[in-house]
């Protein structure tokens, strides 16, 4: 990281909703993701996924916008895409096609409740240099 950098990270992503309470069930029950906070009173709530948090929030609530649902796919990691996409099917968790295997990754593509994409991945191959 150059000596000068301003920005050292990333600490959470932003998932807009709907309905909060719909959402924490999904993301707590349904995918198994530890909430850290949930703050119904400030129309939010937090999940853990290992190395970034989720904040699902109500932005029309919040008063800090309209609600869009995030079209781009939010990679979440698991060692076992077939076993996971199983194990969320039977969860009731509805999977966009089949497995897909690009030569280095396993990924399986999904959305929560307000239409947020996100697919299951895991990289079984090193990366290829630049």
């Amino acid at each position: 990281m150059p000596a000068d950098a301003i920005i050292t990270g990333t600490d959470f992503v932003s998932i807009p909703t709907t309905d909060l309470d719909r959402s924490v069930a999904f993301y707590g029950d349904t995918l198994g993701l530890h909430m850290s906070v949930h703050m119904p009173e400030r129309n939010f709530a937090e999940f853990e996924t290992g190395n970034l948090t989720l904040n699902v929030l109500n932005p029309v609530k919040m008063g800090i916008g309209e609600f869009a649902p995030n079209r781009n796919h939010i990679s979440l990691h698991v060692d076992d895409v077939e076993a996971a996409r199983a194990t969320l099917e039977q969860r009731g968790i509805a999977f966009m096609g089949d497995i897909f295997d690009t030569g280095v990754c396993h990924m399986a593509f999904f959305e929560d409740p307000d239409g947020n994409l996100f697919m299951l991945h895991h990289r079984y191959a090193p990366r290829a240099a630049a």
